[in-house]
């Protein structure tokens, strides 16, 4: 089985932050963003949701999509995505 990459975007109501990521496994990543993880950003900014997944053939791939995400165009997709 061949493996597929995620680029996700996580919202936190409480706090009106988000935050951009990737992985191999949303849901793993998931509870470690929400309940398992002990250090890091996102610990202080719980609970998270999930509002925005993208899959991707590769690892490069996922990783040049999360890096536009995190541009001005990309910052400016994100705020429509939370405000509509």
């Amino acid at each position: 089985m061949k493996e597929e990459f995620v680029v996700y975007i996580l919202y936190s109501e409480k706090f009106n932050k988000n935050y951009t990521g990737f992985t191999s496994n949303l849901i793993e990543r998931f509870k470690s963003h929400n309940f398992l993880g002990t250090k890091g950003h996102t610990l202080k900014f719980r609970p998270w949701k999930v509002i925005y997944v993208e899959f991707f053939p590769s690892k490069a791939e996922a990783m040049k999509r999360e890096k536009y995400l995190k541009t001005g165009i990309g910052r400016e997709f994100i705020k429509n995505l939370i405000h509509n």
